[in-house]
């Protein structure tokens, strides 16, 4: 039996500090959404890996993360078509995984920026960009010292979204993909504190907006499908 109603599950690091805004934007949406840790299970449709400094990023940004437990249901949940969305570290984390492809290096400036940067989306067949116009415009803060995303040859890089102008050296202005199957994203940008005009805009709404309605739609055709077989 499928679950009758979206819920969605922010996993926390020690060293996460975007989990609380991530819980907020889901329910915000309408999510049922909850918190796990690097030892629990997964049991959702949508899973957020946040932004922060897992483990300090005294390693490898993303390094030991991708090496805990929770790791393995992340890979499992994917394969089972599940959704991720990882935001700023956990983009990092994802690119660890190798989840998703390429690398995430120091900004071109060696420097932590922090500022409200314009995107163009250039991907709206995803479940995360479905509120989108392809092309369009929109404002997304960011807050890293290791965005600078770098394409490799090991996989396809399918871009979803790009920076309007150089931010952090990244390979074609790029700052968010999403894997083959297109049901895992990585961005550096935060979505999440981007849900209301009066902090920023509220152009990250749309993400959580996709990614609900995309969950919800599935549910009643697979609901639907269901009742035909029994002859409801």
């Amino acid at each position: 039996m499928t679950r009758s109603f979206p819920k969605a599950q922010v996993v926390v690091y020690p060293g996460s500090n975007c989990d609380r805004d991530a819980l907020w934007a889901l329910k915000y949406v309408g999510f049922d959404a909850e918190f796990i840790g690097i030892h629990d299970h997964i049991d959702a449709d949508l899973v957020i890996l946040p932004g922060g400094f897992s483990y300090g990023d005294y390693l490898r940004v993303g390094a030991v993360a991708a090496r805990e437990p929770i790791a393995s249901e992340i890979k499992d949940f994917v394969n089972r078509g599940g959704l991720v969305i990882g935001i700023c570290n956990g983009f990092q984390i994802l690119i660890e995984m190798r989840l998703l492809s390429g690398a995430l290096l120091q900004n071109s400036t060696g420097k932590f920026i922090c500022k409200v940067v314009e995107l163009e989306v250039s991907d709206i067949t995803t479940p995360f960009t479905n509120y989108f116009i392809k092309g369009e415009r929109i404002l997304l803060p960011i807050a890293h010292g290791f965005g600078r995303y770098v394409k490799t040859d090991e996989l396809k890089t399918n871009v979803v979204f790009r920076y309007t102008e150089d931010v952090n050296g990244s390979d074609e202005f790029i700052a968010g993909v999403s894997n083959n199957d297109k049901n895992v994203i990585g961005l550096m940008p935060h979505p999440e504190r981007s849900i209301e005009r009066l902090i920023c805009s509220d152009d990250g709404l749309r993400v959580f907006l996709s990614a609900f309605n995309y969950i919800k739609l599935k549910k009643t055709q697979e609901d639907q499908k269901a009742n035909a077989k029994v002859g409801v």
